[in-house]
């Protein structure tokens, strides 16, 4: 769904997606994808359920660490570089 909605705003709009993101990979992809951004809330709330401000700090850190890893991982040394090249697409 992502694909088609990037090819319907043709740049004249930010796409911000929202829900579903759950880990850093998963914003990744979001952004390979054509996301400008990804807005993220429940992996926060259980981090505020959990442990209060040190369980959401702990949470974005954990999304730091994977997104870092995954960017290594793939041989990007900036999100600016994250694009549709980076997927392996199933035929």
């Amino acid at each position: 769904a992502l694909p088609g909605v990037v090819e319907a705003v043709d740049g004249r709009a930010k796409i911000l997606l929202d829900g579903g993101i759950r880990r850093g990979t998963h914003v990744i992809k979001a952004l390979a994808l054509g996301a400008d951004c990804c807005l993220t809330g429940r992996p926060q709330f259980w981090g505020l359920a959990v442990a209060g401000e040190a369980g959401v700090a702990h949470v974005l850190e954990i999304f730091r660490r994977e997104i870092d890893l995954a960017m290594g991982l793939s041989g990007l040394a900036k999100i600016g570089d994250i694009g549709p090249d980076i997927l392996l697409r199933q035929s």
